[in-house]
């Protein structure tokens, strides 16, 4: 598509087998400091391992990059069609060098949506367009930095969680980081059981093969395991000097084993060997349990702010576990026996981008 010139800003679509111009996209995402989910990498990772369709808007001046778009084209039979920036990330939004870039690529996401039939547009950060709904009380983030050496690192943790950590070292738990399919079968086996218990259903495998893919220097997989058992298992990514445990839980065992928090010290004291400065602990549900559990190991809330347009006559879509409308389907999920709940869940959670 190409949209109408506004501003002297002109919009089209990136062409991802164009690896040239994805090159370029990638480019400007690393100069104006974007996210790890602004990537064309990270679309098309979604992409692979959901279905889920790579998009993206590109805004130029006089042939100059003046601004950037990522978008994920969800298409689901339960969850309806929406635009998302970015699909299955915490964040996106609109990149861009100034107003003029922002309102002309809002102007073609929502030209964008309401000739592919898409009931509206989700933004996960960046500049808010004008006349959009808008809100920074539902979720935050949380993010500090990483200490100098490990018992730095340990002593940064507060007096309670870091009793917990110790509790979880005296067991002498072995810890492994690797991209292998070995790690991604322990790490399938931690992530399923754990969701399936908060009673939400589980990604595609394929999308952490796919990612794994995607981001080849730049993602890995730490383990904790009880023998051959693995207790705990986190996928992160490292991204402008930040370690990102993205996708991380552990099975019913972990809890008495305090796997979770021997996992989450581990991956400090492995992306500070590898070079990073920054703990991004990822996005909570303002005033949840993980919400709580961030905070209690030393890391302040900063509130995110998020940003949506519905089209005209449409309902917005609701895809948040908390609320109430989704309680009794949460209580049932739990109860599934786990290879039914990994069964089933792929198929509905390819919805939840």
């Amino acid at each position: 598509m190409n949209a109408p010139v506004k501003a002297g800003i002109a919009v089209r679509a990136l062409d991802f087998r164009d690896a040239d111009e994805v090159r370029r996209i990638e480019a400007f995402v690393a100069g104006q400091g974007g996210s790890l989910f602004h990537r064309p990498a990270w679309l098309r990772g979604v992409e692979a391992g959901t279905g889920q369709r790579a998009a993206g808007l590109v805004a130029e001046r006089m042939g100059t990059l003046a601004g950037w778009l990522p978008l994920t084209e969800v298409r689901s039979a339960l969850f309806g069609r929406a635009l998302v920036s970015s699909g299955f990330g915490v964040g996106g939004g609109i990149l861009a060098t100034g107003e003029p870039a922002v309102q002309a690529l809002a102007a073609a996401a929502e030209a964008h949506a309401a000739s592919g039939g898409f009931a509206g547009i989700e933004l996960r950060g960046g500049p808010v367009p004008a006349g959009w709904d808008s809100w920074a009380d539902r979720h935050c983030g949380f993010e500090r930095m990483l200490a100098g050496d490990d018992e730095a690192e340990l002593l940064a943790i507060p007096r309670k969680a870091r009793a917990e950590v110790r509790k979880g070292l005296g067991f002498g738990h072995r810890v492994s980081v690797g991209r292998g399919q070995g790690d991604l079968a322990a790490h399938y086996a931690c992530y399923s059981a754990s969701v399936r218990n908060l009673g939400t259903p589980v990604f595609p495998k394929r999308l952490f093969a796919a990612m794994l893919e995607a981001f080849p220097a730049s993602s890995d997989i730490l383990t904790v395991w009880q023998d051959d058992t693995p207790l705990a298992s986190v996928f992160s990514f490292y991204h402008a000097g930040a370690v990102l445990p993205f996708w991380g839980g552990g099975v019913f065992e972990a809890r008495g084993a305090r796997a979770n928090e021997v996992m989450y010290y581990e991956l400090m004291l492995h992306a500070r060997r590898t070079g990073m400065e920054r703990f991004d602990f990822g996005r909570s549900k303002t005033g949840s349990g993980p919400y709580s559990f961030k905070r209690n190991w030393g890391f302040d809330p900063q509130p995110l702010t998020y940003a949506a347009w519905t089209a005209p006559g449409a309902a917005a879509r609701n895809i948040d576990p908390t609320d109430a409308s989704y309680s009794r389907k949460i209580e049932l999920w739990k109860k599934l026996p786990l290879p039914l709940a990994n069964t089933l869940g792929p198929w509905i959670a390819r919805g939840l981008a």
